[in-house]
């Protein structure tokens, strides 16, 4: 483990900290003093991987671009490792996002960067059989494996993509001893970071900018090329003349981004991308009232519903250290493809303690007995391919009267089934690597002592929502792309179908979920769109 007492963090690698001397336009919305009114040829709202790699892309052909982001700039020099402060700034809702009943918690990032700036910097290009399914089912042209290649390429490139080359930390190391003794194939994952070192802090902000985070890389690069940021900036809606968007309106958020100043800022530009996430995007189309014929908006939003296993070792395995994600093992994600029960992806995730405490489900002395195990304590997490069966079509964004976003998602049987079978393939790889003891997410479980005793917890367990844990860090579809008006928001090049001069660059274009962890699909797959886009100005 690095020696945290020899690092000075963010002050030598922040690039926050000459933006004057680099002349970047930066402003935080919280502290105008009167409405703001800008023009340019992109506004683009949003930047997480979609944003962030639309700016810079645009901005190197020489575009005026600027990019509106409702939470605040974090960066660095702020970044000091701590749970309260990183949830309360720098996810959506202080990590409080959920499903409309409750049945699950998404966790979504906030500030400039968006969820990269908070992610476990896994990186995975889209799998070919989704790039497959969308073809022959979902109506998408133009995203098979080859037309996709040299776009990924550029942006792993770009962001330093690589396969992981240090051993794994004992958490992940656990999945890959299980998987070699039960037979099951796994890999190493490549991670976007450079001079990483090793902290296991990621998903709170990296503290020396390894990761290779838009906050970090594209959103920098765009400000080089002379783009305008606008941060605590929660776009309302777009601006319309007839059937062509000229713009966006956006309210100024107080510096907590927990209510308005009641100053405005107008965005007028020949190009509008909406890039605020799958969550977001629909929200601002439907706020914005937009045509909407065949009532596709918002639907088909997909989460990679997420459940999970905990067990405890005689082996020191300190989940909070080291790279978050480094081994995976796909044997139950493509055994069937839209046919079958749902399939899912094996992974683990970083405990971080207040972090790991709500994974268990529990209160009292049970919490307080398990909490002091954490150092030997190892997780599983099984992230299940949503929107490739019938069974399994998604949620639905909707706008509460407030104009805020909920996400209507309900967890049936299918699901359900998936969660069951999980518990037992999690489980049972913990008891054959050793564990002493092992607990599926569940409210009414417990820890069990053998493989034998945990097999049949599981099948009296009442499996439903709100019983068992079920969350996600992955949120996609709900503007999904194709070729057919009638099934789609927006065309295969992200131009929405109903209006000119508006286009998405995001997850929500995805009509399914991935079956991987996303940010990769979507730099590559919005590099290629804003790629396409230039031939617009060009011409």
């Amino acid at each position: 483990m690095t020696d945290l007492s020899t690092i000075t963090f963010g002050t030598n690698t922040d690039p926050y900290n000459k933006a004057a001397e680099r002349g970047w336009a930066i402003t935080d919305a919280s502290q105008l003093t009167s409405s703001l009114e800008l023009e340019a040829d992109v506004v683009i709202v949003g930047t997480g991987a979609g944003g962030g790699t639309a700016a810079e892309t645009l901005s190197e052909a020489g575009l005026s671009v600027v990019l509106l982001e409702a939470g605040p700039l974090k960066t660095s020099s702020e970044f000091d490792m701590q749970e309260r402060a990183a949830y309360r700034d720098l996810y959506q809702e202080g990590t409080g996002r959920g499903t409309k009943d409750g049945g699950m918690v998404i966790l979504q990032g906030r500030s400039v960067g968006g969820s990269t700036t908070v992610n476990w910097t896994t990186s995975f290009r889209t799998p070919p059989e989704t790039l497959k399914f969308w073809a022959e089912h979902m109506g998408v042209s133009g995203c098979s494996v080859e037309e996709m290649a040299p776009y990924f390429e550029h942006m792993e490139e770009r962001l330093n993509i690589h396969k992981w080359p240090q051993a794994p930390n004992n958490n992940n190391a656990m999945l890959q001893r299980a998987a070699e003794k039960l037979g099951y194939p796994w890999a190493t994952i490549r991670r976007n970071v450079r001079g990483c070192l090793n902290l296991g802090y990621c998903g709170l902000g990296c503290p020396v900018d390894a990761k290779q985070s838009m906050l970090v890389t594209t959103i920098p690069g765009a400000l080089d090329n002379k783009a305008k940021l606008v941060h605590r900036a929660r776009v309302v809606r777009i601006l319309r003349d007839g059937d062509v968007v000229v713009g966006v309106e956006a309210e100024a958020l107080t510096s907590d981004v927990r209510g308005a100043t009641g100053h405005r800022i107008t965005v007028r530009a020949t190009r509008t991308i909406l890039a605020g996430g799958a969550i977001n995007t629909p929200a601002i189309l439907l706020r914005s009232d937009v045509p909407d014929p065949h009532g596709r908006i918002g639907k088909r939003t997909f989460l990679h519903p997420t459940t999970l296993s905990m067990a405890i070792y005689d082996e020191l395995i300190d989940p909070y250290y080291g790279a978050p994600q480094s081994i995976y093992s796909d044997h139950f994600q493509w055994q069937n493809v839209h046919t079958g029960p749902v399939g899912f992806k094996l992974e683990v995730p970083p405990l971080q303690p207040a972090f790991a405490a709500g994974f268990y489900a529990a209160a009292g002395e049970q919490i307080t007995q398990s909490m002091s195990k954490l150092n030997h304590t190892q997780c599983m997490i099984a992230l299940m391919r949503d929107g490739f069966h019938e069974e399994s079509q998604g949620g639905a964004v909707e706008i509460n009267d407030k104009g805020q976003p909920i996400l209507d998602y309900p967890i049936n049987g299918f699901l359900l089934e998936g969660v069951r079978r999980a518990f037992n393939i999690m489980l049972e790889m913990q008891f054959a690597t050793g564990a002493k003891s092992a607990r599926p997410a569940h409210k009414q479980a417990k820890h069990y002592l053998s493989w034998n005793e945990a097999k049949a917890a599981v099948a009296e367990l009442d499996v439903a929502a709100h019983k068992s844990t079920i969350g996600s860090a992955h949120v996609m579809g709900g503007c999904p792309m194709g070729n057919d008006p009638k099934k789609s928001v927006t065309n295969v090049d992200g131009k929405f179908h109903h209006l000119d001069n508006l286009y998405i660059m995001d997850g929500s274009l995805f009509p399914t979920s991935i079956g991987a962890n996303p940010q990769l699909s979507i730099y590559g797959l919005t590099y290629k769109l804003s790629t396409a886009l230039l031939s617009h100005f060009q011409a």
